[in-house]
């Protein structure tokens, strides 16, 4: 029960008797709840005071334990800032970690936290690393480590970490006395023990055998070119078993041939792997043991025979020869001299094989009156011995007093030391003088022929030629002057296809090799009217002569008998005339024709008996048949007439192949064909007349379905090459005689098909003259009884406006 119900139940106990004293119901009221107010402010005020007294003793001992743990804390610090070391701590997630104590600043560890914490400033990069490594692990995961690190004063400092109630402590202490001098120990023995795991590996891969030995003369290491030397399986077991790879009495000279430093060198005759051979063994000896290294020198001592025989050799080579050498050293004496040499000199044998300086033989030669005269020998001399000094060879010529001319090359060895070579040129320089004079005298000869003559050399340039070379062909002298290559005459003398044919000939017979040339001898007709005869002789020097004689009064009298033969040729024309005026007068009835079958053959104008129809589809593919024979005259008449004019535009390949194949279908479908078309998606455009190139691809197929056994397969491929589309129409069926060829191009020309219709022949013209006037070409190959394969590639772009000269 609360205090203020105790209140108002007193207070009604105490109204009992004030009611019977003559108050109200609502003072009594009043009354009591004064009362029980009263009451209650007295009860919460002693509660009060109450517990302020507790909580002031709590307060209290609470300070009294805050003083003793900060006093302890205090304590501790000092007892850390006191110690040579310095204490970090990570507490919780905080970045920043507390430090704590010193170290001396002999140490190398700063003192600032600052710099402490940044690790690469005061120790050595790979101390820092593995100490940044150490903490991450350990802050991480809490692994403990201790390590040894390295400052950039070359101090070593210990660093310990440990984690102690989830807060990660590092503490580094200065290594002194003892424990630095250990420390240092254990980093020389790490870098003495890196060195020699170095020098181990660096020896184990190398070919030549390489061992170690004991005091006692046991071998406690060797690499595996060791191993295989005395033949184990392996190093270690060459050491196991103490495998040696000297002899007895290679140990022996080893023993007995050191010098004072306890070194041994010499080259040594030893088997090893089943062969003899010479090895230049060193071995060092000292008081702990000691090591060797064998390099087998076996292919060098056979190099330096071999040399000394080429040498020999090249020696007795020498001496064989005319022209006189002589070879010094690089201490500028004599070292080899040939006989020409000598007898160019004449000078005494015993002089020369005393090894005399370059200088001394040059005074000797000029104190014998052999040498050119000079207006300063001193000069002169040294010039000449300047050879020694220089890079590269240098010439000199030489007119000795004799009449005799020397060309002198000084050659410089690598080495040191040069090579003369002393060239008699006296007669060749007579040679050269008396052939100069003869081409004079053949250049004038041919400067008066009124024949154009040319001489073009083995390398086909242009060597030699006449006035009238340059006359006839308009080259000016400066031009022929550069002796220009015949390939580039003939680019700038063919100017018509004939005149390039002719001189594609003469480039042949003149480039062409020594055992297929022969006499060529031909005509040419020039663009200005003149006709040339030319013809080539093979020279015995590997060159050509080409000549040219003008013939052109000639000519001319043939041509005028050529001219009878017009009149055949407008015979001709005529006949191509009545084929047109045929065509034309034919052209109008047969659509008369055509159209009243078609009439005929509506139901709307009456209906026909199954027979009457029947002949009136006859009627209608007849007359169609005989329609597009004409249409294909006409056509061939217009491009004869050269009036033909395409039609240019974008045209979509692929669409232009689907509508071709669209109209021979029904022909596909009663012959039971089966037509295959491949054309890339990305075929795109091409730029021609759309309407004949639809026309090509129909009587390309049409053909094929022609001349194809019921039930063969035709192929259709269009592809791009080299900027060019190329259809190709391929048919399995009797194929075209090869007598036949070259004659499937011609109007009115065809070859039985069997049992089908032969077409009218015009079918294949058609596709060429279409094709042609596009700037493309045409090809076919077919093989009887395997099949037809036409090809027919237009340029992306046609060459021509789109009109054909008649033919």
């Amino acid at each position: 029960m609360s205090v203020l119900a105790l209140a108002c139940q007193s207070t009604l106990a105490a109204a009992a008797p004030l009611a019977e004293i003559g108050l109200s119901a609502d003072k009594i009221v009043w009354l009591g709840a004064l009362g029980g107010a009263c009451a209650f402010a007295v009860t919460a005020a002693v509660a009060f005071l109450r517990t302020r007294r507790a909580g002031d003793v709590r307060m209290e001992a609470l300070a009294r334990e805050s003083r003793d743990l900060r006093l302890y804390v205090d304590r501790l610090e000092s007892m850390l800032n006191t110690e040579e070391q310095r204490m970090i701590a990570w507490v919780g997630a905080e970045d920043r970690p507390r430090v704590w104590g010193v170290m001396p600043e002999s140490s190398g560890a700063p003192r600032a936290p600052g710099q402490l914490l940044a690790f690469g400033s005061w120790l050595e990069p790979k101390s820092a690393e593995v100490l940044e490594a150490h903490l991450g692990r350990l802050r991480s995961a809490g692994d403990a480590f201790a390590v040894t690190l390295t400052t950039r004063k070359r101090t070593y400092v210990e660093a310990v970490g440990r984690t102690a109630g989830g807060v990660a402590v590092l503490r580094l202490r200065d290594l002194t006395g003892e424990r630095q001098a250990q420390a240092e120990l254990a980093a020389r023995n790490a870098r003495l023990s890196g060195e020699l795991h170095m020098l181990h590996a660096l020896l184990e891969a190398m070919p030549a055998p390489a061992w170690q030995r004991d005091a006692e003369g046991r071998v406690t290491w060797a690499n595996s070119a060791y191993a295989c030397a005395v033949d184990v399986a392996d190093a270690a077991t060459a050491v196991r078993d103490n495998v040696d790879f000297l002899d007895a009495a290679g140990r022996e000279a080893m023993s007995r041939d050191r010098d004072d430093d306890g070194c041994f060198r010499a080259r040594m005759p030893i088997v090893a792997a089943g062969e003899r051979r010479v090895f230049e063994v060193t071995d060092v000896s000292a008081n702990v043991g000691g090591a060797a290294l064998a390099i087998d020198i076996s292919e060098l001592d056979r190099l330096k025979k071999e040399l000394r025989r080429t040498e020999e050799f090249h020696g007795s080579t020498l001496d064989q020869l005319a022209t006189a050498v002589a070879i010094y050293g690089g201490d500028r004496k004599l070292q080899f001299y040939n006989s020409a040499f000598r007898a160019l000199w004449n000078l005494d044998t015993a002089f020369l094989d005393g090894r005399p300086e370059d200088g001394a033989v040059l005074d000797a030669l000029r104190a014998a009156r052999k040498l050119p005269e000079q207006a300063d020998y001193r000069v002169w001399r040294t010039k000449m011995l300047e050879s020694y000094q220089s890079l590269e060879a240098r010439e000199s010529w030489w007119h000795l007093p004799d009449g005799r001319t020397l060309r002198v090359i000084a050659n410089p060895h690598p080495q040191g030391g040069v090579t003369y070579i002393y060239e008699n040129v006296t007669e060749r320089l007579d040679l050269e003088s008396r052939y100069n004079a003869l081409i004079r005298v053949q250049g004038e000869t041919l400067d008066n022929l009124s024949e154009a003559v040319a001489v073009f050399g083995s390398d086909g340039r242009l060597r030699l030629w006449n006035p009238a070379f340059g006359s006839i062909w308009d080259l000016p002298e400066d031009q022929l002057a550069n002796m220009p290559h015949i390939n580039d005459v003939v680019e700038w003398c063919a100017a018509r296809p004939d005149e390039v044919q002719a001189w594609s000939q003469l480039a042949g017979s003149v480039t062409g090799l020594v055992d297929s040339r022969t006499h060529l001898a031909g005509r040419m007709e020039r663009r200005d009217g003149t006709v040339l005869d030319y013809a080539t002789v093979p020279l015995p020097d590997g060159g050509t002569l080409v000549t040219f004689v003008n013939v052109t009064d000639s000519v001319n009298v043939e041509r005028a008998l050529v001219e009878k033969n017009e009149a055949l040729e407008q015979a001709d024309q005529l006949k191509n005339a009545f084929i047109q005026h045929v065509s034309y007068e034919l052209r109008s009835p047969l659509t008369n024709i055509i159209g009243f079958a078609q009439l005929l053959s509506d139901p709307k104008f009456g209906e026909l008996s199954r027979k009457q129809g029947e002949y009136a589809d006859y009627i209608l593919s007849s007359s169609s048949a005989l329609l597009a024979i004409i249409n294909d005259i006409l056509d061939l008449a217009t491009i004869d007439a050269g009036i033909m004019e395409l039609d240019l535009g974008e045209v979509d390949v692929a669409d232009t192949v689907a509508a071709a194949v669209e109209g021979l279908k029904d022909r596909l479908a009663d012959a039971k064909i089966v037509l295959r078309t491949h054309v890339p998606g990305d075929i795109g455009t091409l730029y021609a007349d759309e309407r004949r190139l639809r026309q090509v691809l129909f009587n390309l197929i049409a053909n094929a379905v022609r001349y194809s056994d019921e039930g063969g397969v035709i192929d259709v491929t269009c592809g791009r090459k080299d900027g060019a589309v190329v259809f190709t129409v391929k048919d399995h069926g009797c194929g075209i005689p090869q007598e036949m060829i070259d004659q499937v191009f011609s109007r009115f020309v065809g070859h039985d098909a069997g049992t089908k219709r032969r077409g009218a022949g015009l079918g294949l013209s058609i596709v060429k003259s279409f094709v042609e006037l596009h700037g493309g070409q045409v090809e076919i190959q077919s093989r009887e009884g395997v099949g037809t394969t036409v090809t027919c590639t237009f340029p992306a772009v046609p060459e021509s406006s789109g009109r054909v000269a008649a033919e």
